[in-house]
């Protein structure tokens, strides 16, 4: 029984350095102690927040590592966490209720490290703490799961990322401290590229905050003189739109009414096509949709144009002459991002009758022959979407089978087998193997289906 607790200790330690989330898993569910210590006399979840590791980190707490342990030189699991900077170490690890499970005063212990951090700037911190004169390296690092981005700093070897505005953001809003807007805001724009970890936490936990004063404050910033506030604004509402629930439509309501206002006289064209991405996302069937549509149907900036586009695909009566022009009329736009908006906005579920029309029938044709990949698929999932049966549209759909890409493939299998086209099997033959595609794809269920509907009477 000692050899296999030894052993089972030593799967773990193993499983650990290896970042294998899995093994670590089943040992936790055979009985492993999730505050087994390493070779260094630490808890392996302090190895795990060493090395940057947030799922293994993850995976620990989850398997009753306790993450305020208090270690011989005073820090804890926790601490240690904030001071690597990396925002979503912290919440992998922070643990269910920390507000009532933390004493205050090491709750404020956590707020003063994250912003000691914040304030002083991870450079001149690594400097403070290792005393190398040279120049640090940065490296820009993608953030899982939440797809953002974040920098990464090395200086007389140690490392530490730029995420402790965030994680600052983050630990006032789980201890119920509300910093006013302004504040926030200020953590968010020294770091204004898109998808940033500290411009992402900024906007997602004002987002979560509700009532008439914090509304005011995020309001009055539409008039902000500077467009990147302007800008951050728009991310805030969509977090805010993204997260209001069923009993605060009267908030969703008056979000959208106000969106539509700013989508009126926004002149900053980055700004307009975030606030017009919220729109679209998060105010479906507004009453000002069709308008701002056409309004912006022409706008110098690509990716208004591109969510132009969106606004003229939930008109709930036929497409009017107006609306069916201005789209024909992007469908031939000079950037591919357009046009494969155009090819989306197209499809017939978006029509009030969810029949395709000749022009439209035509354009989507041309669009499906577009020198873009991406443009070219979102042709073909339009077209897939309609029960056209005309031999033009039967003639591109086959010759989609000799395209390079397996995904356009499948569409165009995918297509004749929803309409019961003889072609159907030879079709998917063409796609390769199926099993390089998900076993959920719709797809696939589509052949199953056909081959049912087309079994020979047996009478």
């Amino acid at each position: 029984m000692i050899g296999l607790s030894s052993d089972l200790t030593d799967r773990l330690v193993s499983a650990v350095l290896a970042r294998d989330t899995v093994t670590v898993r089943g040992c936790l569910e055979q009985g492993a102690d999730p505050d087994t210590l390493g070779s260094d006399g630490l808890p392996l979840l302090c190895t795990a927040v060493a090395g940057f590791d947030d799922l293994t980190a993850e995976v620990l707490v989850d398997g009753g590592a306790n993450q305020d342990l208090v270690l011989q030189d005073g820090s804890t699991p926790l601490l240690r966490a904030v001071d690597t900077g990396s925002p979503t170490l912290v919440t992998m690890i922070l643990g269910e209720a920390p507000r009532l499970r933390l004493p205050a005063a090491h709750r404020q212990r956590l707020l003063d490290l994250a912003r000691h951090w914040y304030e002083v700037g991870v450079v001149e911190e690594l400097r403070r703490r290792t005393g190398a004169a040279g120049p640090a390296v940065t490296r820009r690092i993608d953030v899982l799961p939440t797809a953002d981005t974040i920098d990464e700093v090395s200086l007389g070897g140690l490392t530490a990322r730029a995420g402790h505005g965030a994680i600052l953001t983050q630990l006032e809003w789980h201890f119920g401290v509300m910093p006013p807007v302004t504040e926030l805001m200020a953590r968010a724009v020294a770091h204004a590229e898109d998808e940033d970890s500290n411009w992402f936490a900024a906007a997602y936990f004002l987002g979560q905050r509700r009532g008439p004063r914090i509304w005011s404050e995020l309001t009055a910033l539409r008039r902000d003189p500077d467009p990147v506030h302007r800008r951050f604004l728009a991310s805030v509402l969509w977090h805010r739109c993204f997260h209001t629930t069923v009993d605060r439509a009267s908030d969703t309501a008056e979000d959208a009414d106000f969106l539509a206002s700013w989508a009126q006289d926004e002149p900053d064209g980055q700004v307009l096509a975030a606030v017009l991405d919220v729109y679209n996302h998060h105010c479906a069937e507004h009453s000002d949709e069709m308008a701002i549509g056409l309004r912006y149907a022409d706008h110098p900036n690509p990716r208004v144009r591109s969510e132009a586009a969106f606004c003229m695909s939930r008109e709930r009566t036929a497409r009017s002459e107006a609306v069916t022009s201005a789209l024909l009329g992007m469908a031939v736009d000079s950037e591919p991002a357009v046009r494969a908006s155009v090819a989306q906005v197209l499809n017939p579920r978006f029509a009030p009758d969810n029949e395709l029309v000749p022009g439209i029938r035509d354009a989507l044709l041309v669009l499906l022959r577009d020198d873009d990949l991406g443009v070219r698929r979102h042709a073909a999932e339009s077209l897939s979407a309609s029960d056209d049966r005309t031999p033009p549209t039967l003639h591109a759909l086959v010759a989609l089978l000799d395209e390079d890409d397996k995904d356009l493939r499948l569409e165009a299998a995918f297509a004749l087998a929803c309409r019961d086209d003889p072609r159907a099997e030879w079709a998917y033959e063409r796609v390769g193997p199926l099993n390089e595609f998900s076993e959920h794809d719709h797809r696939l269920f589509a052949l199953r289906r056909y081959r049912t509907r087309n079994q020979p009477d047996r009478g």
